[in-house]
């Protein structure tokens, strides 16, 4: 049962589309022991206090990726709003298409590059599954 918005806690998530030169989106597995474990999802995480949301990917792509970002490579492209049980996800999506260093799972999560068109054979959170739509449009 769905709580009203005065009794669920509002969680604002940045998530991104890396892009890489083939076509193909990074997706992330959520490990175990997580909510949504076994999930496919598209990378991000939660905005800390005093941040923005390009300084909360930028920290994110690094922590879990290894990745250095640029604030410029960064284009804000959609966003999803999605009411969990004990929560309600307002997650902005962007895109990035260029970034240093090679992606690697330093937080012990599978990755995979999938081409948009086969998405739909990874499982996603609700919240991550209308983006899907997005990208196919702009891919």
């Amino acid at each position: 049962m769905l709580r009203p918005m005065s009794e669920s806690k509002l969680l604002l998530v940045a998530a991104v589309a890396l892009i890489d030169p083939d076509g193909r989106v990074l997706l992330a597995e959520r490990p175990a022991g997580k909510q949504l474990a076994g999930m496919w999802e598209f990378p991000g995480g939660k905005v800390d206090a005093g941040e923005t949301l390009e300084q909360a990917l930028i920290r994110e792509l690094q922590e879990e990726l290894g990745i250095t970002v640029e604030k410029s490579c960064l284009a804000p492209f959609t966003f999803a709003s999605h009411a969990y049980e004990t929560f309600h996800l307002l997650m902005p999506l962007y895109v990035c298409r260029v970034w240093e260093g090679t992606v690697q799972p330093l937080e012990g999560q599978r990755l995979a590059w999938v081409k948009v068109g086969d998405m739909d054979s990874y499982p996603m959170p609700p919240a991550d599954k209308p983006l899907v739509a997005m990208l196919r449009d702009l891919l």
